[in-house]
C-alpha cells in the first residue's frame, strides 16, 4: 500500500467522525488528526515531484 492511500485511508474515520456531530473538544481533536493528515498528503507530494 502507497504512502498516500495509507494517510487517505487514515483521513476518513476522523471525516466521518466529523459528521456525527462531535463536541467541541472532540472536533478540536478531529481537526488535529486531520491536519496531520493533510500534512502528511502535502509532505508526500512534494518528495513525489522531486523525483521527477
Amino acid at each position: 500500500m502507497s504512502a498516500v492511500a495509507k494517510l487517505l485511508g487514515q483521513k476518513e474515520q476522523p471525516l466521518a467522525r466529523l459528521e456525527a456531530d462531535p463536541g467541541s473538544n472532540e472536533c478540536a481533536e478531529i481537526q488535529a488528526l486531520l491536519a496531520k493528515v493533510e500534512t502528511g498528503l502535502k509532505q508526500d507530494s512534494a518528495a513525489a515531484g522531486e523525483d521527477q
